[in-house]
């Protein structure tokens, strides 16, 4: 039978372990030890817990405020607003680039343009590149003030430029500007610094005409950069070499590709993954192994690949496609597709998509008159749409068209004048575009503008106004080169202006000018295509002016 402190153990079995944490181990706590002046231990780390809390508390306190007050903050670069460089006794190039040049996270601008003796700075005359005077100069300037960064002798004549090329991993910088220029060099230029990579020559002869475009195929040396495929035309037949973008060796000749066509040529890459050099050729479309070329410019295996069903489709002998156009082709496009990359082709006659793969139209445009490359761009949210000028003069008419349809989404006559540079678009974040037109508008019943005296007008749209067009700027200087961009990542879009003389014998003022395309909102004039409209020209301009730029995806 259970005594009674067996029997209050069993009913209450925490208590007597509740009394043994409170008790020191072996003794009974003597009455008055507290009193006395001897804390229990619970008490002394108690204390010592509110000392530790209270001395990590001072020190954040002092990280605060030595970060806050102490340290000072990076200053963000000023970007103005405009800017403006001038040179005197010159001529420009079409080449507009822009590249972070000096590390501020704002894009600079680079630009070609030829003059006697030395740059604006005096730091390199043409003598000291070898050239004689006057010779071509590349240069960069800040795309937040306009002062200029570097400048150099480049080529005696510039025949191509074009950035930006990779260069081989490890290499600093990670990408270079391509310069081809005549007679027979080519000259690969940091763009950080200016400084020659490589220069080489045996590049075009004096009696070739370079093509307007430069290609990067896929790495043929393994030097771990691409390589670059120079296409000159010398008399009616277009001619091809290779040559290293590592390096600038020429890597060999790939001979004669056939007749010359009114368009640039195009490097496509088919879905099975083996690249094509696209060539028009009268009415047809002329195809060229990438793989086929490099054997046959170095005399060896290539490990590139071709597409099977691209090589049914190829005559054998003369390299053209089956389809033929409904008139010569005067432009190439690539055009993203649902399964990868459409053709578009712009003839004399007509606008044709064809499938990628199958090389079927997916949609024609008939009676067409198109003199100018399309520009790509969103009408709708994440829809692909084409900017297209059709006809010329008081006939022009800027036409937007669903690039999966080619249905018209949005037309308007705008009168053109000659020198006119293309349209550009640029990414908004409500996934559709902005889209920049040059030209004139004029009301139906109007006077024609004086030909004495033309000012190009540089008009903003954007499809949540359908009906309205904002006056920019006007310009009345003839302009070589024109070019949208976000300067600045994630902020302000603006628009880089190059004007000159209209030829490259006659020497005058260059000017490079840059708009914050927001300050330019502010003082616009809103044209109406439309009767009626609530909203007032400031309430136009606002809305214009919250827009927000995104980078290209």
């Amino acid at each position: 039978m259970m005594d009674g402190k067996d029997l209050e153990a069993e009913i209450h079995p925490l208590r007597k372990e509740d009394g043994k944490l409170k008790d020191s181990p072996g003794r009974a706590p003597a009455p008055g030890d507290e009193a006395a002046g001897h804390p229990a231990p619970q008490t002394r780390l108690s204390r010592c817990r509110a000392v530790a809390f209270f001395l990590s508390l001072s020190l954040c306190l002092l990280v605060v405020f030595v970060v806050s007050f102490v340290i000072p903050c990076p200053e963000r670069p000023v970007s103005q607003g405009s800017w403006r460089v001038e040179l005197s006794s010159a001529v420009a190039y079409d080449f507009l680039a822009t590249e972070d040049v000096d590390g501020d996270k704002i894009q600079d601008v680079l630009f070609l343009y030829k003059k006697n003796s030395g740059g604006s700075n005096g730091s390199r005359s043409c003598a000291d590149e070898g050239f004689s005077s006057p010779c071509t100069f590349m240069a960069a300037v800040s795309g937040a003030s306009g002062s200029v960064l570097w400048e150099r002798p480049a080529a005696q004549d510039a025949a191509l430029a074009q950035c930006v090329v990779a260069q081989p991993k490890g290499r600093t910088p990670a990408s270079a500007c391509v310069l081809v220029g005549q007679p027979g060099t080519l000259l690969a230029v940091d763009a950080l610094t200016g400084e020659t990579l490589w220069r080489r020559a045996g590049g075009p002869g004096g009696n070739a005409s370079v093509l307007s475009t430069l290609l990067a195929v896929p790495d043929l040396d393994a030097d771990g950069a691409p390589d670059l495929l120079v296409l000159t035309q010398e008399g009616q037949e277009v001619q091809g070499s290779l040559y290293s973008g590592g390096s600038g060796l020429q890597l060999g000749h790939c001979g004669s590709l056939g007749p010359a066509g009114a368009s640039s040529p195009l490097l496509y890459k088919t879905r099975a993954g083996a690249h094509y050099v696209l060539l028009p050729c009268a009415s047809s479309l002329c195809g060229y192994p990438v793989k086929g070329l490099y054997e046959t410019a170095a005399g060896r295996e290539s490990p590139l690949q071709k597409d099977p069903a691209w090589e049914h489709k190829l005559d054998p002998t003369t390299h053209r496609l089956p389809w033929r156009s409904p008139g010569a082709i005067r432009y190439l496009m690539l055009v993203p597709g649902r399964a990868g990359q459409d053709l578009l082709l712009v003839s004399a006659e007509a606008c044709v998509l064809l499938d990628g793969q199958e090389l079927s139209p997916r949609w024609t445009l008939d009676a067409a008159q198109v003199f100018r490359k399309p520009t790509l761009g969103h009408y709708k949210p994440d829809t692909l749409a084409l900017a297209v000028e059709n006809g010329t003069g008081s006939d022009r008419q800027i036409l937007l068209l669903d690039a999966g349809t080619g249905s018209i989404l949005w037309r308007q006559a705008l009168l053109s004048l000659p020198g006119d540079p293309p349209p550009a678009s640029l990414p908004t974040a409500d996934r559709r575009s902005a889209f920049f037109f040059w030209g004139r508008h004029e009301p139906a019943g109007a006077s024609q503008v004086d030909p004495g005296g033309p000012q190009h007008s540089l008009y903003l749209f954007h499809p949540t106004l359908p009906s309205v067009l904002l006056e920019l700027a006007n310009v009345s200087a003839h302009i070589t080169a024109f070019h949208v961009a976000l300067l600045e990542p994630s902020r302000h879009a603006a628009c880089v202006i190059l004007t000159g003389p209209a030829g490259l014998d006659t020497p005058g003022l260059v000017s490079v000018t840059k708009h914050k395309v927001r300050d330019l909102i502010a003082g616009g004039r809103v044209t109406r295509l439309v009767e009626g409209g609530h909203d007032s020209d400031q309430a136009v301009r606002d809305r214009f002016s919250r827009l927000r730029y995104r980078g290209e995806a």
